[in-house]
């Protein structure tokens, strides 16, 4: 049985919750979410707790047990509280600036980087190094912060590029001097 899977969803106030076979719909304060869910589980409603139940022990319902608990987990806390992910710019020049859902990052390149954000994804930007992504979608504030991220990963010598708040980046030693 999956640890995971086997342990109940709670379901906080102000948030409201359906289920309709595998579509499952999360409305909450900051928006509302939904999704259809895989096939060989199935999630039960009892109060203010929903269970995830895999149909069969194969060892796909055994994959998706876990996976579909935590999927709607996510749903439950992103309209409750929300997610966000943090970026560090670090080297000399480089900044950001948003405005609006654009952003744009001058990283060394001959023209700044324009980002346009997808809808349901905020960025703010403090001190011109620190870009904060954030959303109500666990998936998609991920997948934007790996993109900015892209844009100019952190090199191995000098450290500089946009690496993730509290990343470690190891640091190669450059040439030796001439004797």
């Amino acid at each position: 049985m999956s640890r995971i899977g086997k342990r109940p969803i709670t379901i906080p106030a102000k948030v409201e919750v359906t289920i309709d076979g595998q579509l499952v719909q999360v409305k909450g304060p900051k928006g509302d979410l939904s999704r259809t869910l895989p096939a060989l589980v199935t999630l039960t409603q009892e109060g203010q707790e929903i269970k995830v139940v895999r149909d069969n022990d194969s060892r796909k319902a055994r994959e998706r047990h876990g996976l579909c608990r935590t999927l709607v987990d996510n749903m439950i806390q992103g309209v409750s509280q929300g997610f966000e992910k943090k970026l560090e710019i670090q080297g000399v020049g480089y900044r950001a600036q948003a405005q609006g859902s654009k952003l744009t990052l001058n990283v060394g390149y001959s023209k700044p980087v324009e980002m346009e954000m997808p809808q349901g994804i905020s960025v703010a930007v403090n001190n011109n190094t620190e870009v904060v992504v954030s959303g109500i979608d666990k998936e998609l504030v991920g997948n934007v912060a790996a993109k900015i991220r892209a844009v100019r990963p952190p090199e191995v010598y000098k450290g500089k590029g946009i690496r993730y708040s509290g990343e470690y980046v190891r640091r190669k030693v450059g040439k030796a001097g001439k004797k």
